[in-house]
């Protein structure tokens, strides 16, 4: 009984020490087989270049697919290696008995490699595994940043997308890319703790001030191209409006629009208005008339002015009509103008987008509830169907058209509820994952 004892556990001190023994070499392939893995990757899919998250030939998905098993061969390659050197102090592998390996042939740095000379085989293994994981050691290189120079200033903006490339400009500043690296995680320790170890990590770096400098460049630039995109956006439609309403719409529609020949009202609306004005005028005549405030005046003498003011009042709304035909072409036209300046815009539009989320979301809590609550009241509060009704009667009266009572309390019955919803969507889904705290303040506030 003794014996089988003994015997049970010099076996297993056996298999123990053969396993010992062969951990410096598993763990060298797990680590090698693992650089082979990101190598295939390289070569089957980015040219044999590393794995990049910019590349443009795959979707996101399938960028985040790669990048997950990038990181998983790396954190492979860490552990395999960390446990090859642990197991090398204690193990020589020059002292183990040659096993035969097999070399893929298609791997031209093992071709010549003799199975018998092993340590030239670990070198080679290394070597190859140092490689791949050097080119992932650096961050990725980033496009060079182009500063606008001065004799460039004049060019157009959509003539300057060599010199001023958004694809240059980081969409998203270095506070966002740190807060998003955060707000995106969960765990057991809170996140301003978090926050305060990787500011003091990234303040400890010595490359930190010049990444401050990058990222102030790249601020000024990108403030730079949207404050200079939003002002072609509305100078440019207003402009295009002006030009072709006073110069190429306008004497268009004077020449055409002949007053003998087409009616002086365009709807009916303007019609009630200038009937309304006329009976004013004349009830107003023949009140001065009776108070004294007018020398008496004969029937012949108050039908005489309500003529005059009759011709005088058709020529003003022949005028508003003229001018109502006039807005809606070169509203036409500024429409076409903001929209070209739209098409060849797209890369200051993301820049101009990477700027107003860095605006908004660095505002303070109670800066957000508060410009928040402004906007719900106004588009969407209790006050707000005034608001919109004047805004659409406008609108009608600047195109000539009639003001459908039943259309505009259809719109402020539906498209402010629309927009109530839209704003409680994005609370929720967004300011509520970015910034927990503001959602809290203008809570408390509307309460």
């Amino acid at each position: 009984m003794q014996t089988s004892l003994l015997s049970s556990i010099f076996s297993s001190l056996q298999a123990a020490n053969r396993w010992l023994l062969r951990t410096p070499e598993r763990a060298l392939n797990e680590a090698y087989e693992a650089a082979l893995r990101i190598k295939g990757l390289e070569d089957a899919h980015f040219g044999g270049n590393r794995i990049s998250i910019h590349a443009s030939n795959y979707s996101k998905s399938a960028q985040n697919y790669f990048q997950s098993e990038l990181k998983k061969y790396l954190d492979i390659i860490k552990i395999r290696l960390i446990e090859f050197r642990a197991s090398r102090s204690i193990v020589r592998l020059s002292n183990q008995p040659i096993t035969e390996i097999q070399v893929d042939e298609t791997t031209t740095d093992l071709q010549t490699i003799s199975v018998i000379d092993q340590p030239a085989l670990i070198l080679k293994k290394l070597r190859l595994i140092d490689e791949v994981v050097a080119r992932y050691e650096t961050p990725e290189p980033r496009a060079p940043l182009v500063i606008i120079t001065e004799p460039n200033r004049d060019q157009p903006l959509s003539l300057r997308s060599e010199a001023v490339n958004p694809n240059h400009l980081d969409p998203e500043p270095a506070a966002k890319r740190d807060m998003k690296s955060f707000t995106d995680k969960t765990g057991v320790l809170p996140r301003s703790i978090l926050e305060t170890v990787d500011r003091i990590r990234r303040e400890l770096d010595p490359e930190a001030e010049q990444q401050v400098m990058q990222d102030f460049r790249v601020s000024k630039l990108r403030t730079v191209v949207s404050l200079r995109l939003i002002l072609l956006l509305i100078i440019i439609p207003l402009l295009t409006q002006q030009i072709s309403k006073n110069f190429i719409v306008g004497p268009i529609i004077d020449r055409t629009r002949e007053r003998d020949q087409i009616s002086t009202f365009l709807n009916y609306e303007m019609e009630e208005e200038a009937l309304d004005e006329l009976q004013r005028y004349e009830q107003r005549l023949r009140f001065e008339s009776l108070i004294g405030q007018s020398p008496p005046l004969e029937d012949e003498e108050i039908v005489e002015r309500v003529r005059e003011k009759a011709a005088e009042i058709e020529s003003e709304y022949f005028r508003m009509g003229s001018d109502a035909i006039k807005n809606v072409f070169s509203d036409l036209l500024a429409l076409m103008a903001f929209a070209i300046v739209i098409f060849i815009s797209k890369r200051e539009i993301a820049v101009l987008k990477a700027f107003l989320d860095q605006l908004i979301y660095g505002l303070s809590d109670s800066a957000k509830a508060f410009i928040i609550i402004l906007f719900t009241d106004i588009f969407v509060g209790f006050h707000s169907p005034h608001g919109w009704e004047v805004l659409l009667e406008g609108i009608s009266r600047h195109l000539g058209l009639p003001a459908s009572r039943d259309f505009i309390f259809l719109f402020i019955a539906t498209f402010p509820v629309i927009l109530d919803t839209i704003f409680k969507y994005w609370i929720f889904r967004y300011l509520n994952r970015v910034s927990p705290s503001a959602v809290a303040t203008y809570r408390n506030m509307n309460e």
